[in-house]
């Protein structure tokens, strides 16, 4: 066989670090983006904050006086650059995708001195100190020590308190067992708060934990959802329930948790030796209970989003009835620092090779910004245009939408569409939602046509919340019911949306009433 040579033509995406500069900013989300730039400002000389333009030109036309002055320094700086912008968008496809602790009161004994003194490096300021009794923020930890210093204990008691309290999860659990908090507590007290025996420390903390489940919440402390259920029966004052009902419902937490969440009445009976109608009163008292204590103390950081779209009615006569801006407030406003630009011509050679590449990533910046907020502008638009009805009539009219056709229409890949949606959000009349919400997919209907999934979504929402509490509406029941409206649509996919909407099936629905 004779050696050949054949030749192939093929054809690859080389992505330039700029262009994966301009990738990497458009899926960012705003927070992220703010993140970025202030580094860049901290970090690039050329790149410096623009002066806010206060004037009545850009509340008419955000977008521009937003970005004027980074792109008009731009321009001046990199007249003769070749940037590829929106046809480089194009090219890209989607494979490219990347203690607070605790203070011990003041005492005159040097053992409580020393337990002070150890704890020091895990210790806020005095005035941040749990223990010092002063206002703190509502969290589930300082408003147990608060109670705790109303409580006379030595400094080994209140050292075994802190150290259980400190051990509690966001939802007021004991995950820790007491041989393991034993054994810290044993590695972080001094040698002089502990007795001969070192068992006596366990009964310091069986001790505590007594202390610690008798505070409010009523259910803190516990180490498992029966325990929690036990504590809050326990504290329920007489006036509220009747004694035989709260005495069956603590049988009732003694069997597996399983039956009652299954409302396993039969079983339940025959396990506990009740007659169905009184384990049925006890359900509904545990039911009233609250399964998780530290709920209320949750410290989770609430994010409050901010919309990078706007949309509003437009004024009379307009050829579109919705106006479509970019909001003012995420809009960076950065441009290049002409004065140390100028200066750098003057110089050539090694020296300034690094500052040249600053110049470089300087501008890069400003036009990655002005390209990301015109391409989510541009589909913003585009789904506004798609998605009439909803804006009209709520979210009960959402067509059926998906990116290949926000894609075709602004001739972008998907994917660029897909990272423009990404964690940005519009301001409409119905409320403020993810560019991905309006997006679905079709579901089909008695006359041909289709109706978004967003939209059965939201009406089987409706369809539940409208129900009658004493008969709920099973999966079944929402599909007969959706498919009288003219949608057909399965009974799984109806448990489907109702799990998105974190709604329960009936049977536990009726049990919560």
């Amino acid at each position: 066989m004779k050696a050949g040579l054949q030749l192939r033509i093929s054809q690859n995406l080389a992505l330039t670090p700029q262009l994966q500069h301009a990738i990497r900013l458009l899926q960012a989300s705003t927070q992220e983006l703010q993140q970025e730039l202030e580094q860049m400002l901290a970090e690039n000389p050329f790149l410096e904050q623009a002066e806010e333009d206060t004037g009545t030109d850009d509340q008419a036309d955000p977008p521009a006086a937003a970005t004027s002055h980074a792109e008009d320094a731009a321009e001046r700086l990199d007249r003769d650059e070749d940037w590829s912008g929106r046809d480089a968008w194009d090219d890209w496809s989607s494979g490219a995708n990347e203690r607070d602790s605790a203070d011990s009161h003041a005492s005159s004994q040097a053992s409580e001195e020393q337990l002070h003194t150890r704890w020091a490096s895990h210790q806020p300021d005095d005035d941040e100190s749990p223990w010092s009794g002063k206002p703190q923020p509502d969290k589930l930890s300082t408003h147990l020590h608060q109670q705790a210093l109303a409580l006379r204990l030595d400094a080994l008691d209140r050292a075994a308190l802190y150290a259980l309290v400190e051990s509690l999860n966001e939802d007021g659990y004991l995950e820790d067992s007491l041989d393991e908090l034993a054994l810290a507590l044993q590695q972080q007290i001094p040698d002089s708060l502990l007795d001969s025996d070192q068992e006596t420390l366990h009964d310091h903390l069986r001790i505590a934990l007594g202390l610690l489940q008798s505070m409010e919440p009523p259910g803190v402390g516990a180490r498992d959802l029966a325990e929690c259920l036990r504590l809050q029966l326990l504290a329920l004052p007489a006036s509220q329930t009747d004694a035989a009902t709260r005495q069956i419902a603590l049988d009732l937490c003694a069997q597996p948790l399983e039956l009652l969440a299954r409302r396993d009445l039969r079983t339940l009976a025959r396990l506990t030796g009740h007659g169905q109608p009184a384990l049925r009163q006890a359900l509904q008292l545990i039911a009233r209970l609250e399964p998780k204590p530290g709920r209320r103390f949750a410290t989770a950081e609430q994010q409050v989003v901010i919309p990078d779209v706007l949309v509003l009615r437009a004024p009379a006569g307009q050829q579109s009835p919705w106006l479509v801006r970019l909001n003012p407030a995420v809009l960076p406003r950065v441009q290049v620092q002409d004065r140390y630009a100028g200066v750098l011509r003057q110089y050539q050679g090694e020296a300034v090779q690094a500052l040249q590449q600053q110049l470089q990533e300087a501008r890069w910046m400003v036009k990655s910004i002005q390209q990301r907020f015109d391409t989510i502008l541009r589909v913003s638009q585009a789904i506004v245009e798609r998605q009439q009805r909803f804006f009209e009539q709520g979210v009960l009219a959402m067509e059926p939408l998906v990116l290949r056709e926000i894609a075709e229409a602004l001739a972008l890949h998907e994917s660029t569409v897909s990272r423009a949606t990404s964690a940005k959000y519009m301001q409409t009349p119905w409320g403020t939602f993810e560019l991905k919400y309006f997006f679905g997919s079709g579901i089909g209907t008695d006359d041909g046509q289709a109706t978004s999934s967003t939209a059965v979504r939201a009406l089987i929402g409706q369809l539940i919340a409208d129900e009658e509490v004493r008969k709920p509406l099973s999966d079944q029941r929402l599909v007969d019911l959706l498919a009288e409206r003219g949608i057909q649509c399965a009974r799984r996919t109806v448990a489907k949306y109702r799990e998105q909407l974190k709604l329960p099936p009936a049977h536990l629905r009726k049990s919560l009433d």
